[in-house]
């Protein structure tokens, strides 16, 4: 699989506008039992995120160790420790109402304690009577793989593209993105995970003929189908995904099977032992760890030992499990097992003879009878392991994200999803009359295989305000309601009435419904529009002649809408009430009548056209609110916050501690020549050793509840004293560098001059320009023997030093008065040679033989070659190099021989 990763790598060509900042796509595929990553960033290799521990893929867990938070598998290790604190398969509740079949079955698998919240879904509960909504949880996740990316990206990540079930209603993607937005991400969009696979499958493939696949996830919390076409434009390279049919079982996936497994290990330790391991919690969770693990053993093998130290009642539990026991156990589950693949063939109405290949994924597939069952269903030829089952959702969820994003280009993949449940509308057809039951109209608006990112407009003759009622048709899952969301329509009399004045006829209320692409509904858009008529000659003649003088009115009843797709959304709503809300708002400005100024300026369609309120309420199932998420958001960032103080508190007692121990060896009277003991006074290491046993003793005795700032007081303390002899140390090992160069430049610049003294006499005989004066050079002459005499008494002063005693000279001053004379000598240095300006040449001739009176009758001299052009580069261009044959005297001890003192 190695190999598809440098495929995608080179698929994916990363670029961006080049006046925009790249940015980072991160991809989520959050499962019951495991979380993977991944992130998408120029300059990142394209692959899954390792944690901490540098595993490519974290367990789906959170726990507290008392007041430590945990995640991945520290967390899930801790559930035999503290069962009430450590809590995973979080998957299972969200938005499940309290009283819900998925509750149920989680409080069976687990053993957190799980309360009802004032939304009425699920809360769990640790042991300090501290209550967590799922959404916090599962958002804590996030938070985590967040910071992971972002330490790899080297910078702040914000777009998430996170992998769902096909199968989630709004309910469940609302909890989703509600969790993301707490943790602090901003949701790109949802993906349903076998569609994510398709796309990872299609990276690397090329399509010339259609093919039909179905993608196969079994994972722990259900089993998924998900029946896709594959086809590649040969002209354009568009390589088309379309989904065609979905199947699921929500109730059987790799968590039922542990759970079977660890029925049959405490039935065997009550059968051996007589005692109820049930209501033991650290058993109970000890054996969902084991069973776990003799599931992986029993996939491979037809037999595996179960041995847990200390199961319960301080009894060491041993057994044998066979594979065909376990297989007997879940004897009744086979027939789920396959019946995914038949409902996502007939709700597609494709035969089994179509397909290319059945595309396993998802760790569950590894087990055998789950493969068997597939086998017997579709024929073993037909089954596909070539993509990988762990990895291919969140690969696929990247690249899709990355497409969605601007800042980036990958191979062409349109992806064309569906909807999983039938979604219906119903309204009262007239408001209630005394004693009489409103009747009821429901139309089907988006039926189950419904393409995602499409809308529909729905058309009501109604003269009042009224409610529109969105429900599923069918239970989605058993304990879920069907009511989703209400939008009430207001303000429709007033606006019918402003039609009617401005002559509209046959007027009508129009609602559009938008499905997007991550599978909310939400009402985007509501109006009163009607025809007007075009009094204009144009319009007449139209008219006269059979043409339309009126703008097209859509004639639909609410129980025909059409379904009409519209163009792909760059991201999604956390929640309906979100896009319900800004339509809302956007729409009260325009519901009022336009000005009489205004009317003509509007075309036709517009004036007959005016904008409704409306708002959208949650009857059952609401998603959190704003209010709710910005104090779950400030909950976990003070949680946050105090872990950071807290990891804070404990780097500063070890590096205190680690420092007090090092100290201890440095005063230790067996190391007697050491470069500390030569450095130091015997009244230094007394005061030091003293503030060190006090401070040993503080340590001891008050370190666990001190204070950062005392843990880093008393460190800086202790530093204070060693400080002097630390210093006097450096200064012995800097000094023969810092002399050396003070050396180097006094012999450089008695160089120049001397040179430069011989060009200046040259250039004023022959009259030539200079380009230095002989001010110019006293002045650095005199600079250089300041420095000399200043060096010389100086260093003659620190030779009666001791090692123990503080310098009496500095290298920093040193530095400090060669820098002086180094950016004196480098003024002149650099100096250009002055222009000259090229006189003409009359030659006059002369009887005298003398050649210097023959050179001095010209009238003008001839330009010689010893003229430097204007851009020739002066002698001392660059910086003066060291002459590294020069000899020095030694004036103090080199380095080496100090540190061999030493």
């Amino acid at each position: 699989m190695r190999i598809l990763y440098v495929w995608h790598l080179l698929s994916a060509v990363l670029l961006a506008l080049p006046s925009v900042s790249f940015a980072a796509v991160l991809a989520i595929d959050y499962g019951s039992d495991w979380i993977k990553a991944s992130l998408m960033k120029p300059g990142v290799p394209f692959d899954v995120l390792l944690n901490k521990d540098s595993k490519r893929k974290i367990q789906s867990s959170v726990a507290w160790k008392r007041d430590d938070r945990l995640f991945g598998g520290d967390a899930f290790n801790l559930a035999s420790r503290f069962p009430s604190d450590s809590f995973s398969s979080l998957k299972l509740l969200q938005a499940a109402p309290y009283d819900s079949q998925a509750v149920s079955y989680f409080t069976s698998i687990s053993t957190a304690e799980v309360v009802k919240t004032a939304r009425q879904t699920a809360a769990l509960k640790r042991s300090d009577d501290t209550e967590w909504a799922v959404e916090e949880l599962i958002a804590m996740q996030l938070s985590y793989v967040k910071n992971l990316a972002e330490a790899v990206a080297g910078e702040k990540v914000y777009d998430v593209i996170v992998t769902v079930p096909a199968y989630y209603s709004q309910f469940e993607r609302d909890a989703v993105a509600d969790a993301i937005e707490i943790s602090g991400l901003r949701t790109l969009a949802l993906i349903n995970d076998g569609s994510a696979v398709a796309v990872n499958y299609a990276m690397t493939r090329n399509f010339p003929a259609q093919e039909y696949h179905v993608i196969y996830d079994a994972g722990a919390s259900s089993i998924r189908a998900t029946l896709v076409s594959f086809s590649t434009d040969n002209k354009t390279s568009t390589t088309q995904i379309t989904v065609h049919g979905v199947g699921y079982d929500r109730t059987v996936g790799g968590t039922e099977l542990d759970r079977r497994l660890r029925e049959i290990l405490a039935d065997q330790f009550v059968a051996k032992h007589g005692k109820d391991i049930r209501k033991d919690k650290r058993g109970m969770a000890k054996l969902w760890k084991e069973a776990g693990r003799v599931k992986a053993v029993l996939s491979a093998n037809t037999d595996a030992m179960s041995i847990v130290e200390s199961l319960a009642f301080d009894i060491d539990f041993r057994a044998k499990i066979s594979r065909a026991e376990f297989e007997t156990a879940c004897e009744d589950l086979k027939s789920q097992f396959v019946q995914p693949i038949i409902d996502a063939m007939a709700n597609a109405k494709i035969s089994s003879d179509k397909l290319s290949s059945v595309i396993f994924t998802g760790g569950s597939t590894r087990t055998p009878m789950i493969q068997a069952a597939v086998k017997a269903l579709v024929g073993e030829d037909k089954v596909s392991l070539n993509v990988n089952a762990d990895e291919a959702a969140v690969l696929g969820a990247a690249l899709h994200g990355a497409s969605l994003s601007r800042q980036f280009k990958t191979k062409d993949i349109k992806l064309s999803d569906i909807l999983a449940h039938d979604v219906q509308a119903s309204y009262f057809a007239a408001p209630a009359t005394e004693g009489l039951k409103p009747r009821t109209i429901t139309t089907s608006i988006f039926s189950a295989g419904s393409k995602v990112n499409s809308k529909k407009t729905l058309t009501f003759k109604r003269k009042e305000d009224f409610t529109i009622h969105f429900d599923y048709k069918n239970e989605v899952s058993p304990g879920f309601p069907k009511e989703m969301l209400q939008v009430e329509l207001i303000g429709i009399a007033e606006a019918l009435g402003n039609l009617t004045e401005r002559g509209a006829t046959n007027n009508v209320v129009k609602a559009t419904v938008q499905l997007s692409e991550s599978g909310f509904i939400s009402v985007t858009e509501a109006i009163a529009t009607g025809d007007i008529k075009d009094e204009s000659l144009t319009g007449k003649l139209k008219g006269l002649f059979g043409g339309s003088s009126t703008e097209p009115v859509d004639q639909e009843t609410a129980s025909a809408g059409s379904e009409t797709p519209i163009e792909p959304e760059t991201s999604s709503s956390s929640s309906t009430s979100s896009s319900s809300s800004s339509s809302a708002s956007s729409s009260s400005e325009a519901s009022a009548t336009p000005s009489k100024s205004a009317e003509p300026k509007l075309s036709l369609k517009e004036l007959g056209t005016i904008k409704l309120n409306f708002t959208a309420t949650f009857p059952t199932i609401a998603p959190m609110t704003v209010e709710e998420k910005k104090a779950a958001r400030s909950r976990l960032r003070a949680l946050d916050l105090e872990e950071a103080a807290k990891i804070r508190k404990g780097e500063a007692r070890n590096n205190l501690e680690s420092y007090l121990y090092r100290l201890r060896d440095l005063l230790d009277e067996e190391n007697k020549d050491t470069p500390f003991k030569k450095c130091s006074q015997p009244n230094e290491r007394q005061t030091i050793s003293e503030k060190l046993d006090e401070t040993f003793m503080w340590l001891h005795d008050d370190g666990d509840n001190a204070e950062t700032s005392q843990l880093l007081d008393k460190r800086n303390a202790l530093e204070t004293l060693e400080r002097p002899i630390v210093h006097r140390y450096q200064e012995i090992e800097a000094f023969p560098q810092a002399l050396n160069n003070s050396q180097m430049w006094n012999w450089s610049t008695r160089l120049f001059l001397t040179e430069a003294r011989q060009n200046l006499t040259i250039e004023t005989e022959a009259d030539l320009p200079s380009k230095w004066t002989k001010e110019e050079l006293d002045a650095l002459e005199k600079t250089l023997k300041e420095h000399e005499i200043w060096l010389n008494t100086w260093v003659e002063k620190q030779k009666s030093v001791q090692s123990y005693e503080d310098p009496v000279i500095e290298t920093t001053e040193m530095k400090a008065r060669a820098k002086v004379l180094e950016s004196h000598l480098q003024k002149l240095a650099r100096r250009r040679i002055p222009k000259t300006k090229k006189k003409s040449t009359t030659i006059s001739f002369s009887t005298s033989t003398d050649a210097a009176s023959a050179t001095s009758s010209t009238e003008t001299t001839v330009p010689t070659n010893e003229t430097v052009k204007e851009d020739e580069p002066a002698a001392f261009e660059q910086e003066i190099p060291v002459n590294q044959s020069q000899e020095q005297i030694p004036i103090q001890p080199s380095p080496e021989e100090i540190r061999d003192e030493l």
